[in-house]
């Protein structure tokens, strides 16, 4: 699975590094580095869209650093690694 995260201009005033930071320790914690490739790419056209673009197989959708854990972690149940959400030092993974 190919995830791609925006870093350009737009995307990093609504929290990019957040994201890419949630979706690191997901991949980590559900030791799905070698089922996910995280990449990053500057403006991905979605500049006035609220959110950051993120691109998950070619399906693009928007994320904030506050939605994306859940988000995240729904999407990724489908790398086959992540069962359940559980809290571990204040995140849920």
């Amino acid at each position: 699975m190919d995830i791609t995260i925006c870093i350009g201009s737009s995307c990093h005033l609504k929290g990019s590094q957040d994201v890419i930071r949630i979706l690191e320790r997901l991949v980590s914690y559900h030791h799905l580095e070698d089922k996910i490739t995280l990449k990053g790419s500057f403006c991905m056209g979605e500049c006035t869209n609220p959110g950051v673009c993120v691109d998950v197989d070619g399906e693009r959708f928007k994320i904030t650093p506050s939605a994306s854990r859940s988000k995240l972690q729904a999407r990724l149940s489908g790398a086959g690694g992540i069962k359940h959400a559980e809290r571990r030092d204040g995140w849920y993974l």
